[in-house]
């Protein structure tokens, strides 16, 4: 009877460098995300010129509203409706009264839709508002 040549079995090994390539690959993103090279949160807008647009100088704590083209609204970085803009506001002021309500509109957005959001802001009882805009050169 005749056997046959049996070939030596090779034991089962881990691969390590395709997982150290994936592990520089989330190293390299996250920096990249907390260094904001990479937008992480917010609507894009393009805000209106003004020539006399000036820089904010304030102390107090500060809530940015963010409304979009197709009038979207964000609190922080936080999508919210407009029924409930003035509640997420004063959520964010906390007790304080201190706090400065800055709005950053893009320039297609509706105006009808800015003054909601300037009542609604109204409404939360805060009444340092100001509006984002940039330098016209």
């Amino acid at each position: 009877m005749r056997q046959w040549q049996q070939t030596p079995r090779k034991k089962a090994r881990i691969e390590i460098i395709p997982m150290i390539d994936v592990m520089m690959f989330l190293l390299v993103f996250f920096v990249l995300i907390s260094v904001n090279v990479i937008p992480a949160l917010g609507i894009k807008t393009q805000q209106p010129n003004s020539s006399q647009a000036q820089q904010l100088k304030t102390k107090d704590v500060q809530v940015v509203v963010t409304l979009g083209k197709e009038n979207t609204l964000q609190v922080d970085g936080k999508d919210v409706e407009l029924i409930d803009l003035a509640a997420a506001i004063r959520q964010k002021a906390g007790k304080t009264d201190e706090i400065s309500v800055i709005v950053n509109s893009d320039k297609g957005a509706e105006v009808q839709t800015l003054v909601d959001v300037m009542d609604e802001i109204k409404k939360s009882g805060l009444g340092k508002v100001s509006l984002a805009a940039r330098e016209r050169k």
